[in-house]
């Protein structure tokens, strides 16, 4: 079956366990917080509760592409089933641009650029600093980010392989422009309400917002779970990809909790397995 987001609103929901599933969307849905227009991965479902928030869910693509950052307001989705295995195939366009805006006004260059650069730069670079502070102080100076329908650079389609406990993505970027293509990432994400623990092989365990807003994962794999009921996800480092952390939330702003994954321009198809934990 195939079904396209403007004229479908089915939702796809796949069992994983007892009391886990993943649910893909045709569309934007759920519409929460400053991404709610923007296309969603695999989303984990608890007890019969959607866990992403503000996060993206598992295996979106977005690319950073000649100093913009695009995102997908449309896709297909198909569903595949055989010899055992469930496969859901997503092709997302990346047709949309991330647009920082200071009180209604877009902000391009000036002085409020700079001022908002400088603030972004000590959020994501400076450990030392109480991150929500400054997530706060953008919040009350009237930073929004907006998402801006545009020229599509191109489409990328994501094969979601569903194999409890395991969950493989493959991600195939043939059909990027690859002219002033800077990097690409697969972000995994979900609600950092309800994921509020990291640890990774390393033996580093991290609660809350010791987790840090965009952090290179040192061990050899990495999990971020829930704090009691141990549900949770997985990823492995891949070769040629930096694999990073991160955790945010401040209400009505921030939600999300994931592991991202940063790889070449010059790659044409990328995949890894999430193990999907708990019950």
């Amino acid at each position: 079956m195939k079904t396209r987001t403007k004229n479908h609103t089915a939702e796809h929901t796949i069992p994983v366990s007892a009391h886990t599933s993943l649910r893909l969307y045709p569309d934007t849905r759920p519409h929460n917080c400053q991404i709610a227009d923007i296309q969603k991965g695999l989303i984990l479902v608890h007890k019969g509760t959607e866990r992403v928030g503000e996060g993206t869910g598992f295996g979106v693509p977005i690319a950073r592409y000649d100093g913009k950052t695009y995102f997908s307001s449309a896709s297909t989705v198909q569903i595949n089933g055989r010899d055992g295995h469930l496969t859901a195939i997503k092709e997302f366009s990346l047709d949309t641009v991330a647009e920082k805006n200071f009180a209604k006004v877009k902000m391009d260059n000036g002085p409020i650029y700079k001022l908002m650069t400088y603030v972004d730069e000590l959020y994501r670079e400076h450990k030392h600093l109480r991150l929500l502070t400054l997530a706060n102080l953008s919040k009350n100076l009237g930073l929004q980010t907006n998402f801006v329908i545009t020229k599509t650079i191109g489409t990328v389609t994501v094969a979601y392989k569903i194999k409890p406990p395991m969950l493989h993505v493959e991600a195939n970027l043939d059909s990027l422009r690859k002219n002033k293509l800077e990097t690409v990432f697969l972000s995994n994400e979900q609600s950092s309400r309800f994921f509020a623990k990291y640890h990774d092989s390393s033996g580093t365990i991290l609660y809350d917002r010791k987790i840090g807003a965009w952090e290179k994962v040192n061990g050899e794999w990495a999990c971020i779970s829930n704090k009691t009921s141990h549900t949770g996800f997985r990823l492995w480092k891949v070769k040629d990809a930096i694999l990073y952390r991160g955790r945010e939330y401040l209400a009505d702003f921030f939600d999300w909790a994931g592991l991202d994954y940063e790889i070449g321009c010059e790659k044409t198809r990328f995949e890894y397995d999430i193990e999907i934990l708990g019950s």
